[in-house]
């Protein structure tokens, strides 16, 4: 660190965080969430592209190509396609990570995707980790580059390491579980001192490269999806870990989902904190539904004239568009399930579901997104399989 000043902070990296309203739409999907906030600081200070943008944030220049970004990095990452659900009520039930028995996967699509090298670097015995850790972070801030932190703030999921202070004792960034009781520069970065002992790993962004055509990623992006929704279960042998077992993935995920709901000993009418748990747990899997599918319907409508076909030349459009209309109909439908609960955000909807039949209406409107996300996957298929 003696060669390099003692801090140094990159401004202007884009707020990212759940929800609270503003011109930006919602954006609970972590990782999409982060990279988008970093392109945009990347093309914004002249650093990296200015093709990713958002139609309700930023101007549209004329090298935008991309008018959500968010949208773009959930459907590349697979998160339009995802649903979790582990047999129990357990907190991580709908956490990302499972979509694959490659943890690393939403990561490789993406970086792919947007065509950037990258490199993870893990906390290793016999060596001075934390040196590293500050070594590496120091090298990236020098050159321009935010960081992504796993960790450092909250669970492990990714952050931003905008830069950091005293000489490395003190990391600067922003966070999903930053709160407002944190330390924080006047921009809002958080300021985090005993760091380390809270960051998992990092993942240091290093070189632009020569990205696939929009018709690869298209076409990559469409088989993974493909494969995140139709895996029933990402890790099936009976030595997987612990986290992975008996959890169902994708299809297969609605339907443990909706038997839970109909498991009337697991909500019992005396038992509030028991009602309030299970309903957190359920609510998240409501949330997630919606808001992946959503932004999936956008990915699909964004790429679709990027896929081969258009006008003059038969292709596979039809198809991406009715998988798109598709993903929109569960979004609606999990708006249904919140108003039998007593509408989106009733902080008392977890009373309802002591109600045996306001469960069992849940669980049918369940299947019925179900067979959507279906229909979305066959025409997906078909959409692949196309030859014009």
């Amino acid at each position: 660190m003696n060669d390099y000043p003692t801090r140094n902070v990159l401004q202007g990296i884009p707020w990212i965080g759940f929800y609270r309203g503003g011109k930006r739409c919602p954006e609970d999907i972590i990782l999409p969430s982060v990279v988008r906030s970093v392109l945009e600081f990347l093309g914004e200070s002249g650093a990296g592209p200015r093709e990713y943008g958002c139609k309700h944030c930023l101007a549209v220049n004329p090298d935008c190509s991309i008018l959500c970004t968010y949208a773009y990095l959930v459907g590349v990452s697979g998160a339009a396609s995802f649903l979790s659900w582990k047999d129990g009520w357990h907190g991580d039930n709908v956490a990302p990570f499972y979509m694959s028995a490659d943890a690393e996967a939403p990561e490789r699509h993406i970086f792919n995707a947007i065509g950037y090298t990258y490199e993870w670097v893990v906390k290793e015995s016999g060596r001075d980790n934390q040196a590293i850790f500050r070594q590496r972070i120091a090298e990236s801030i020098q050159r321009g580059m935010p960081v992504l932190g796993y960790g450092v703030v909250g669970p492990p999921e990714a952050s931003i390491v905008a830069g950091y202070d005293e000489g490395g004792d003190v990391l600067v960034g922003w966070s999903f579980f930053q709160d407002a009781e944190m330390e924080c520069e006047p921009s809002g970065y958080f300021r985090k001192r005993d760091w380390f002992k809270d960051t998992e790993c990092l993942l240091i962004i290093a070189d632009q490269v020569d990205k696939p055509s929009l018709e690869e990623t298209c076409r990559t992006a469409l088989q993974w999806m493909l494969q995140v929704a139709r895996v029933p279960m990402v890790r099936p042998e009976p030595d997987a870990p612990e986290h992975y077992q008996n959890r169902h993935n994708g299809l297969a995920a609605y339907m443990a989902w909706a038997a839970h709901l109909l498991n009337d000993a697991a909500w019992p009418a005396g038992d509030e904190s028991m009602l309030h748990a299970h309903y957190q747990i359920h609510n998240d899997a409501v949330g997630t539904v919606a808001e992946a599918r959503w932004y999936g319907s956008v990915f699909l409508a964004q790429i679709v004239e990027g896929f081969e076909g258009g006008p003059g030349r038969a292709g596979g459009q039809a198809d991406i568009l009715h998988a798109a209309a598709c993903y929109a109909a569960e979004h609606d439908l999990m708006w249904e399930i919140w108003e039998l609960a007593g509408g989106i955000g009733n902080h008392e909807a977890y009373k309802a579901m002591a109600d045996s039949n306001v469960r069992r209406a849940m669980a049918e409107v369940i299947r019925e997104a179900r067979e959507q996300d279906a229909r979305a996957a066959d025409h997906i298929e078909r959409a692949l399989t196309h030859e014009p």
